[in-house]
């Protein structure tokens, strides 16, 4: 399996991984909003001998602390036929190191706690920030002391208030 970022041409495939993953397009037409309002950060896709994956990374603003870099991890999907093969722990360990060396300082994702805490996602971080998502599925990771010290009202990136 190769990990990269993602390209054009990708696009068929992904659509099809986000509607095999998810039972609908919502999840890639997030993606492809985010990235024609220019939101989206991080983009990369992991191939077999397919493409079997992708995650996406966008902005978000933290409106008490603004010169905390951080972003959303948000959609991550495998296809089903190459899920529990450690693909999407795959696609968020590469994504998270490029985050780190593009001096991203937090992430913040809405997810299973149970999957996202072995990447050291908390969500006791979390709860320092006011986001249209709060409960026990917002968890942040810190990827710089300057992250943990994140808090209050943040702004998402225009695409995620579209959703239905």
């Amino acid at each position: 399996m190769s990990v990269r970022l993602e390209e054009t041409t990708d696009w068929p495939a992904l659509y099809a991984i986000y509607a095999a993953a998810f039972g609908q397009l919502a999840e890639a037409d997030l993606v492809r909003r985010m990235q024609d309002d220019e939101d989206l950060i991080l983009s990369v896709t992991a191939y077999t001998d397919e493409p079997a994956g992708h995650i996406a990374y966008s902005r978000m603003s933290l409106h008490e602390a603004p010169s905390i870099k951080a972003c959303v991890l948000a959609p991550l999907a495998v296809s089903p036929a190459f899920q529990k093969q450690g693909i999407g722990a795959a696609l968020v360990r590469h994504s998270l190191t490029r985050l780190t060396e593009d001096r991203y300082d937090l992430v913040v994702v809405l997810g299973e706690p149970q999957y996202y805490g072995r990447f050291g996602f908390d969500p006791k971080l979390a709860e320092k920030l006011k986001t249209p998502y709060d409960g026990p599925y917002l968890q942040a990771l810190a990827l710089s002391d300057h992250g943990k010290d994140a808090h209050g009202p943040v702004s998402y990136a225009r695409a995620f208030a579209e959703l239905n």
